[in-house]
Formats: structure tokens, C-alpha cells, sequence
């Protein structure tokens, strides 16, 4: 798979995975674990990349005597989720035409 396409896919994916509710790193990528694996080094970088990108917030919390990262999307996370969703419309329909049977062949 392409680099970036793979790079854009996992990015959004993170933010679906914290679209709902804030999260922490192992959640997240045990949220993600039945469609995908994730190594937590991974996902600690696209979360670096999106946390610059203003896609979202972190705010550190005390849990169990441990400082823990909570990740929060921002309304630009949200609109490059709904742009996604767009894109892969588009990617869709090019695949349909690109996988349709050829009648030359039939």
C-alpha cells in the first residue's frame, strides 16, 4: 500500500478511535486492535502528528499514581474525518470502475 494513503488511513482511524470519548494510548490501540494492529510507538507518533496539526488536545491526568495522556478531538479532527469520509466515496467509485469485469474477456 502507498505510504501516504497507509499514513492518512491511520491517522484518521486514531481520531475515530477517540471521536466519541477522550482516550488514553493502550485504550486506543486496544480500541483499534479487531480491525487493525498498532504498535504503541505507531500510534504515539500519529498522535504527536495530529496533536501539531490542531486535530486534537492533550490534557494529563493522575491515574493510579501515574501521570496518564488523555487525547481529545478538536473540531479540525472532526472536519478531516468528514473529509475522509468524502474522499473514500470518491476512492470507491474508482475502484468500481477499476475492478469491473471486462466483457472482451467474456
Amino acid at each position: 500500500m502507498d505510504v501516504q494513503l497507509k499514513r492518512g488511513l491511520l491517522d484518521v482511524c486514531v481520531l475515530a478511535a477517540i471521536k466519541n470519548e477522550d482516550s488514553y494510548g493502550y485504550k486506543i490501540i486496544k480500541d483499534m486492535k479487531p480491525y487493525m494492529e498498532m504498535s504503541e510507538s505507531t500510534l504515539y507518533t500519529i498522535l504527536k502528528r495530529l496533536e501539531l496539526a490542531g486535530m486534537l488536545t492533550v490534557r494529563t491526568c493522575e491515574h493510579g499514581g501515574r501521570l496518564r495522556k488523555y487525547y481529545h478531538i478538536t473540531k479540525a479532527g472532526i472536519a478531516r474525518m468528514e473529509d475522509f469520509q468524502n474522499e473514500w466515496r470518491e476512492v470507491m467509485l474508482i475502484y468500481q470502475f477499476v475492478s469491473k469485469e471486462d466483457k472482451r474477456d467474456a
